[in-house]
């Protein structure tokens, strides 16, 4: 059984996918429903996917493929307000958040960051906090000896500033990131390698820029 929000969505992208043949954008989805945010889309998309109504079309952005609606005789399910009686059950919450996937980093000799905003991935909701956030796949084992291994994916939380002694992606000269350990000195801006076979590298404070600070780590087991 579906909740209203999610009933709602549902038959919005059903009903912009049979008149125009194409998904409606995260930003008319948000409009349609009145909510305030895209981050309470993508979970609302999360949910209609684990349930089987809709799917997402590989390699294409914006596309949805609509499964099954439910039946005149079956009604999305009320929303619980706060007042409601002790015995009502609410739906637990969604236990993964879609953040923007947005490429490869280097764990290693920086490399040139691939900017693809098009694609979402599911992450732990208890990754994300305040702030916008996004995810990028590690490449390289300069940060082995921080649990950090080639082909992991990393959560990063957006910001331009950092304290020392955090995992960062760093931006060298505009246009080479990395994932390093970062340590401000009088000196520069170092970059440290958790990798006793990788050196520590030093920077002006004018050629590194802060994207981001490391917040989850998601592995794949093969």
């Amino acid at each position: 059984m579906l909740t209203q929000k999610q009933h709602d969505l549902l038959v919005f992208i059903d009903g912009r996918l049979k008149k125009d043949g194409v998904s409606p954008s995260y930003d008319e989805m948000k409009d349609a429903l009145g909510l305030a945010s895209k981050s309470g889309i993508h979970r609302l998309i999360t949910a209609l996917e684990e349930r089987g109504f809709i799917r997402r079309l590989p390699h294409r952005a914006r596309a949805l493929e609509v499964l099954k609606v439910p039946g005149q005789n079956e009604r999305a399910a009320p929303a619980v307000s706060a007042s409601a009686s002790s015995s009502n059950t609410a739906e637990p919450a969604n236990d993964a958040f879609e953040v923007p996937f947005v490429g490869k980093i280097a764990a290693g000799s920086p490399i040139l960051a691939i900017e693809d905003n098009s694609n979402m991935m599911a992450v732990p909701a208890n990754m994300i906090g305040r702030g916008d956030h996004f995810a990028l796949e590690v490449e390289g084992e300069s940060m082995i000896e921080a649990g950090i291994l080639d082909g992991d994916v990393v959560v990063i939380r957006k910001t331009n500033t950092a304290r020392n002694g955090q995992i960062v992606v760093a931006l060298v000269d505009r246009e080479e990131a990395t994932l390093k350990r970062l340590n401000k000195t009088s000196n520069g801006v170092e970059l440290i390698a958790e990798n006793r076979d990788f050196p520590t590298r030093t920077f002006g404070p004018d050629r590194v820029d802060v994207q981001g600070v490391l917040v989850g780590l998601v592995r794949k087991y093969h």
